[in-house]
């Protein structure tokens, strides 16, 4: 990595820190707002899609508030699953959730950064990430840490916004998205700059198609999947990791 790219990755790692660090009261609250919702059933079809077993691992990257983390701990029953954020302020809400459900014994909380996940090779059945790979400073790097932590033949998951397909779908989608967004982000919750950001972020991020290419081309994953949700606006995406890896 050249001094540039590490001044880069750092100077977007502050800024998206600073961002959750200052939303994460608000964040449940506004993501049913401005998603209308469509949050919970797309993360209720990402689990119908993985399928998790009773007594399955699994760690949560960027768990934020622990949504995921606690529908992979209801699915798996009495696996481990593991919660790791770098934000502090949002992990304190996750653990009032965890502690509200009677989850404190089953999810385990830790203060981390994606881009190098403190645990062996092999470690966890299932590895996501939810809404957060187009936040990290390298999403490659952070795919390649997800698939290195899971074993053999598991799954590494991604649940995240993406670009609607259809032309006059993703006009009517990106007026909202851009212009409509971040003043519902000001008026709802006195921020205006942290809810543009929510935009911005998405314009380097690959759409669903490429994304699941550069995947493919990881050479990590035996096979991956992807599915568009709601005309593209969101997209899951499965790497299964090589058996032989």
């Amino acid at each position: 990595m050249s001094v540039d790219q590490d001044k880069m990755f750092r100077s977007k790692e502050q800024f998206v820190h600073s961002v959750f660090e200052s939303i994460a009261h608000r964040y449940d609250r506004m993501n049913t707002i401005l998603s209308f919702r469509r949050h919970k059933a797309w993360r209720k079809f990402t689990m119908k899609m993985m399928a998790v077993k009773q007594g399955d691992t699994a760690i949560d990257v960027c768990c934020g508030t622990c949504d995921w983390a606690i529908a992979l701990a209801e699915a798996s029953g009495t696996g481990e699953i593991v919660g790791l954020d770098f934000s502090q302020n949002m992990l304190k809400e996750a653990e009032r959730k965890i502690g509200e459900r009677g989850l404190d014994r089953q999810i385990r909380l830790i203060h981390g950064n994606a881009m190098a996940l403190p645990f062996a090779d092999n470690t966890f059945d299932h590895a996501t990430i939810g809404f957060a790979l187009r936040n990290v400073p390298d999403y490659r790097h952070v795919l390649r840490e997800m698939a290195r932590v899971v074993k053999p033949g598991g799954q590494v998951v991604s649940l995240e916004l993406s670009k609607p397909t259809w032309a006059p779908f993703r006009a009517v989608y990106y007026l909202y998205f851009r212009r409509i967004l971040p003043w519902l982000g000001k008026w709802l919750a006195g921020r205006y700059e942290q809810y543009r950001w929510l935009p911005e972020s998405l314009v380097q991020f690959p759409d669903h198609k490429e994304l699941a290419r550069i995947m493919e081309e990881m050479g990590v994953f035996e096979s991956v999947r992807v599915y568009p949700l709601t005309g593209g606006i969101a997209a899951v995406h499965i790497g299964i990791k090589k058996r032989n890896a």
